[in-house]
């Protein structure tokens, strides 16, 4: 006769018969793990504090100033306008910012308003205001890298009228500017200037441009100095960019564009 069987019943409530109970922790376990947990007094600290904040104020002002050079030095750059030689298009006071990826990967065209550095005797002597070192030293610091526009101390702004190898005369009959022949009208001169009160008939140098303001009887620009080397062209290598808008006063921000249609028809 077969006994019967002393496995006994699974207990209901305990995990069922396919699902083994897991002990829990002895007592001297439970003693254990208390001693072990950190105790917690309080509010946590944060780390680093005030020193983490300034390694990460310093990090975040000198990267800001890095890059503002970067973008000074080979891609855009502000300058302020001291005189009237490009009314009506810019005004005294304005400031433009001028891409420096003309002339390089783009190009310089005919109608382009250019920043260039005076090739020599274009600009009289700027008398200089005494200010204090400091002051000064600050100045020149963040003009160069690019948070104060570039005074007029050796830049010059004109239009771009003729380019390398053009022939540039005034005037036709009904006193328009001609370049390779073709009369232009100059939709950007100032009210009440006429293209050129005086004659001439040049061709342009290889390598240089033929610049002239837009305000024509209160600029000097290539007309006036036939006489000097170049015969009165800027070399392109002195270009420093391409103004492109003007941003300052908030009143007189502009895109400068670029008046294609005026040449469309120079070849």
């Amino acid at each position: 006769m077969t006994s019967p069987s002393s496995t006994p019943a699974p207990t209901p409530g305990l995990g069922g018969a396919h699902e083994p109970v897991l002990p829990g922790p002895t007592a001297a376990e439970g003693t254990e793990r208390e001693h072990r947990a950190p105790a917690r007094h309080g509010r946590s600290r944060p780390s680093g504090g005030a020193g983490a904040w300034l390694r990460e104020s310093f990090v975040i002002v000198v990267s800001a100033l890095v890059l503002s050079l970067i973008i000074k030095t080979f891609l855009v750059q502000a300058f302020f306008i001291p005189s009237s030689s490009m009314e009506d298009t810019l005004a005294i006071g304005d400031r433009v910012l001028v891409t420096k990826l003309a002339p390089g990967p783009l190009d310089v065209n005919r109608g382009d308003v250019v920043v260039f550095k005076d090739p020599g005797g274009w600009l009289p002597t700027q008398p200089t205001t005494p200010q204090p070192a400091w002051r000064e030293a600050l100045t020149e610091g963040l003009t160069f890298i690019g948070l104060l526009p570039q005074d007029s101390g050796e830049h010059l702004i004109k239009r771009v009228v003729a380019l390398p190898e053009d022939t540039v005369e005034c005037c036709d009959a009904d006193g328009r500017l001609l370049v390779n022949g073709v009369a232009i009208d100059e939709p950007y001169l100032a009210a009440g200037s006429e293209a050129s009160e005086m004659e001439f008939s040049v061709t342009v140098p290889a390598g240089g441009l033929w610049v002239m303001g837009d305000n024509r009887q209160n600029s000097q620009d290539s007309r006036y100095k036939q006489g000097d080397p170049g015969g009165g062209s800027v070399p392109l290598d002195n270009v420093v960019g391409v103004a492109f808008v003007t941003v300052w006063p908030a009143d007189r921000w502009t895109l400068l564009r670029n008046p294609g249609e005026t040449f469309a028809e120079v070849p």
